[in-house]
């Protein structure tokens, strides 16, 4: 095995360290809000509080970086989590900052334990989570937002906790028409949720705006996971189609694996291409080993990508947050 891949590895596996993977908790977007115990006029309860000088902002979620199994809801106030928390950020952050204003709250994420438990008991401690993420939202919008377009993102629990968002704020058209794109990358989008959600739409090329991008990675052989046990709607993020034409490895920009200050510490060109499968939805993914690359987790099977699903498509990702706030601001 070469030195690259060896770093590679060591990079990714550093980055699972940080993110313990989401599973499926209740759809339960629109019950009774849980209030939030956070104060999210207090810049320290923020993670990035208007960091950069865009005309674009993003409101960023956090993946799951807690680990308590007695404690089910992330202390924010607790200084080690709340360094475990930004340093997630961090890794991804170089895929927005070029072209947004960004913020991104501290909140009572769920434990990884809470994936354990039945749904009904679990959806407490996932409600409480949108609660915070509800708050800082809101606070968001009515004080520091402005009219201004913006990027929702979040990864796993992060991802999900911003399709929460979008059932229930998006339907309104002055909150909806701001939006840039949603990046929902490692959770799903059902024909189910845009049923009963009309007002969500999926992304359908490179550069349309207001619309999800949702990317849930995986070798050819998975026919199954915790995240997407059955379908999801998605987009290839290297051709950008939503069909199964393949994209050949020289269209990926470069796969990046990145440290806790969001540095790039491993580059890889052209480092795998990708098709969309047309029954499951998913990204497959042709020049990836799935022993270089394993799951790190038991909830996972062999060629189930959930921790690389941005590494994979880092540079690909980038250049097409660029697009899409190019795009907004000339509509």
């Amino acid at each position: 095995m070469g030195m690259a891949r060896r770093l590679s590895i060591w990079l990714a596996t550093a980055f699972f360290a940080a993110l313990l993977p989401a599973v499926d908790p209740v759809d339960n977007a629109n019950t009774q809000p849980t209030p939030s115990f956070v104060d999210y006029s207090t810049e320290s309860n923020w993670a990035y509080f208007g960091i950069g000088d865009k005309n674009t902002d993003l409101f960023l979620i956090a993946p799951t970086v807690y680990g308590s199994d007695v404690v089910f809801n992330m202390p924010v106030n607790d200084a080690g989590h709340r360094r475990r928390f930004t340093g997630a950020l961090n890794m991804q952050r170089g895929i927005y900052e070029d072209s947004t204003r960004m913020f991104a709250p501290l909140y009572g994420q769920a434990a990884f334990a809470v994936y354990g438990m039945d749904e009904a008991e679990a959806e407490r401690y996932f409600a409480l989570a949108y609660g915070d993420v509800r708050a800082a939202f809101m606070y968001y919008m009515e004080h520091h937002n402005e009219g201004r377009p913006f990027v929702l993102a979040g990864f796993s629990q992060g991802a999900d906790m911003a399709l929460r968002l979008m059932k229930e704020f998006f339907g309104d058209e002055k909150v909806n028409r701001l939006l840039v794109a949603a990046y929902i990358i490692g959770w799903r989008v059902t024909p189910e949720d845009l049923a009963a959600y009309p007002f969500l739409r999926m992304a359908e090329g490179a550069d349309d705006v207001g619309v999800i991008v949702c990317i849930n990675t995986e070798a050819e052989f998975v026919t199954g996971s915790i995240i997407v046990p059955e379908t999801t709607l998605g987009i290839n993020p290297l051709n950008w189609r939503t069909d199964g034409v393949y994209a050949p490895r020289e269209m990926n920009r470069g796969a990046c694996f990145t440290d806790y200050d969001g540095n790039i510490a491993q580059e890889i060109p052209h480092f795998t291409g990708a098709y969309l499968d047309g029954g499951r939805g998913v990204v497959k993914v042709t020049d990836v080993s799935p022993t270089e690359y394993p799951p790190r987790i038991d909830l996972f099977e062999e060629g189930i990508y959930h921790v690389y699903d941005y590494l994979f498509f880092y540079r690909n990702l980038q250049e097409n947050v660029a697009l899409r706030t190019a795009t907004h601001i000339l509509e």
